[in-house]
């Protein structure tokens, strides 16, 4: 069996400004959607959200689409 000690890669993870790239929305609508559950965020020990790869490709597919920014 081979061995896997230290092998195992972390998970890449997004920020608010990336996701909200990749989405087309202002940071803002990101944290939001973080602060409301509609995505998951880790915090970094600043404070700062985290998303993970995952939960973005999702979201992305429309699995668990988060929704559109508020017109204004």
């Amino acid at each position: 069996m081979p061995e896997t000690h230290g092998t195992a890669r972390p998970p890449r993870l997004y920020t608010t400004t990336e996701v909200a790239r990749l989405f087309r929305v202002d940071p803002k609508t990101v944290t939001r959607w973080v602060r409301t559950g509609q995505l998951r965020a880790l915090r970094t020990p600043g404070g700062h959200a985290r998303i993970l790869a995952d939960d973005v490709d999702a979201a992305l597919a429309g699995l668990t689409q988060p929704p559109p920014a508020r017109g204004g």
